[in-house]
Parts: C-alpha cells; structure tokens; sequence
C-alpha cells in the first residue's frame, strides 16, 4: 500500500510565498510521474504542475514564471514552491502520483488527502 501525504498549506496574504510537500510511503520501487493538482471552492480539479522521472516538467498557464515542482527520489518526496500567490491561488492542493510499488512493473495511480491554501490579505 503506497501513501501520499501532504504538507505545509495555510493561510497567506497575497504576495507571499508557501512551499507544499507530499511525501509517499509504502513499498515503493520508483516514483514516475508526479503531480501537483488544486480545486478551489466549487470548481473542478485542475493540474497545477507535473514532473517526470527526469525531471521534465510542465505547469499550467497561470502558474508559470510563480510556481516551481521538484522531486527528491531519495526521500521519495516532491516539492511545489509557490511565490507571488495571488487570491486566485485559494483551493485545496492534491498530490498525484504514478507509482511502481510491490513490484517493479506494477504501477498504479495515488492521491493524496490534500491540504488547503488560502491566499487572503
């Protein structure tokens, strides 16, 4: 059984800057493509960024140039640094992962809990 939790949401004023983590646990082989996910208040949920095993990554539009993903493989953690957030920011940040577990060829797709930002002066 693989587990993603994440950490450090809260609450900040507009402008500030806030770092998530999601750490993955379990019998883990190798973490391939890892996801940074938000749905704010009565909306869907939508990618924020993504990251592949070699560390290719991709972020939506209005993220770009203020948000930046990283992994670290050897703690089996990934990373989104959130700066200039704006009121816009405000959802509950979700954790997305492809992960080979119990065996080397046997991947699967998990979710994390969430965390909540709120970006309010």
């Amino acid at each position: 059984q693989v587990h993603l939790v994440e950490s450090g949401g809260g609450l900040v004023q507009p402008g500030g800057s806030l770092t998530l983590s999601c750490e993955a646990s379990g019998d883990i082989f190798q973490l391939w493509s890892m996801s940074w996910y938000r749905q704010p208040p009565g909306k869907q949920r939508d990618l924020v960024a993504s990251i592949t095993r070699f560390r290719t990554t991709t972020y939506a539009d209005s993220v770009k140039g203020r948000f930046t993903i990283s992994r670290d493989d050897a703690n089996n953690t990934v990373y989104l640094a959130m700066n200039n957030l704006e009121p816009e920011d405000t959802a509950i940040y979700f954790c997305f992962g492809r992960i080979s577990a119990l065996a080397p060829e046997v991947t699967s797709d998990y979710w994390g809990q969430g965390t909540q930002v709120i970006v309010a002066p």
